[in-house]
């Protein structure tokens, strides 16, 4: 029998299979004397059927799944702890193959079933309001990693409402623009013919603002939304607020937010956190409204704070910020008001902090 240490190596020994392209996979079979056609029929059990074990690939010679056993790994998370809000929203920690912890919510309304994904193991940009941000950066997300978080919250979509998802948002734990590679290979693999299926037109990206990234976004003429974390609209109220503006300014962003949009006509979404008095005042609301005016097709969603522990930012109340979305209203800007949804099991936007 193998040491406990000898086991080990072997399975670090093994290549995570997701992480290799069609064309890399049929290379991986044709030195193992095996026929292009079988990999593309693994292709499609990892990435449309969402299979978690090669024993499960039932038109495969029982041969060929012990020799992807031995030679292969399939690394899926795993729901760890379920919460249930009671407006409905489900968050879950998720447990990574390395024992790391991330976080996935649920959301259904009336109109949408929406799935919240996180791209990273915690965050590095220290935005102050953001309970997330207080998390050290351990590593990035596979592409497969994100992708088994939608299936997951898909699974529990449809266990719990009868309903698929309707959208799936990046804006979980992480900064989705600083794991570009494998952002975008899962965004492939969730809406692609040989993936999931589901139209990139439902999915939306959450940026804290990383401008050559976002012009790198329209270069490859993206087919999903963006969304920029904005939540102050003057370099010094953001740059106190959010240290990434600092190398990273309004005015660079306004330039990139412009290009993605020349280059894909996609949605642009500003999301503004409003913090009582700190960015809702009436001076705020003008700079918004200033800012938002340099963008084409663009969408403020005004989002209810969710206070953390960690800071001293409070909700200014619904009826401010009724009073703030009346002014942006005025001027000519479409504006959406975002109820918190979750805050009772720590799942509202800005919570995620792996507190279970």
């Amino acid at each position: 029998m193998a040491k406990k240490h000898d086991l080990c190596k072997i399975v670090e020994n093994k290549t995570d299979i997701r992480a290799l392209s069609l064309e890399k996979l049929i290379e991986e079979f044709e030195k193992i004397g095996e026929a292009k056609f079988r990999a593309k029929q693994v292709y499609e059990w990892l990435w449309k059927k969402s299979c978690s074990y090669f024993h499960e690939m039932t038109n495969l010679s029982f041969t060929l799944r012990n020799k992807l056993e031995e030679k292969f790994e399939i690394r899926k998370i795993k729901i760890k702890t379920f919460q249930k809000s009671t407006d409905g929203t489900i968050k879950c920690a998720f447990e990574l193959y390395d024992g790391a912890i991330v976080e996935g919510v649920l959301i259904p309304t009336e109109k949408r079933m929406t799935a919240c994904v996180s791209s990273q193991v915690g965050c590095s940009l220290d935005c102050k309001f953001c309970a997330t941000g207080y998390l050290k950066r351990q590593r990035n997300l596979e592409a497969g990693e994100i992708y088994d978080q939608v299936v997951l919250l898909n699974n529990l979509a449809i266990e719990n409402y009868s309903i698929p998802l309707s959208n799936i948002v990046y804006m979980g734990m992480g900064e989705p623009l600083l794991n570009y590679n494998n952002m975008m290979l899962s965004v492939d693999r969730i809406s692609s013919e040989n993936g999931l299926g589901m139209s990139p037109s439902r999915i939306t990206v959450s940026t804290a603002g990383i401008a050559k990234m976002i012009k790198k976004l329209g270069d490859e003429k993206v087919k999903f939304n963006l969304a920029l974390s904005l939540h102050a609209a003057t370099n010094e109220k953001r740059s106190a607020i959010m240290p990434i503006n600092e190398s990273n300014p309004l005015e660079e962003l306004s330039e990139a937010l412009q290009y993605f949009y020349k280059e894909t006509g996609n949605q642009i979404t500003l999301e503004y956190a409003v913090m009582n008095d700190t960015n809702d005042g009436e001076k705020e609301a003008s700079d918004l409204v200033k800012f938002a005016a340099k963008i084409p097709k663009v969408k403020v969603n005004l989002i209810e704070y969710n206070p953390i522990d960690m800071a001293n930012y409070k909700s200014p109340g619904i009826d401010k910020i009724e009073q703030f979305a009346h002014k942006l209203k005025q001027n000519g800007v479409l504006t959406v008001i975002r109820r918190s949804r979750g805050k009772d099991i720590d799942a509202a936007c800005g919570q995620l902090a792996n507190k279970n």
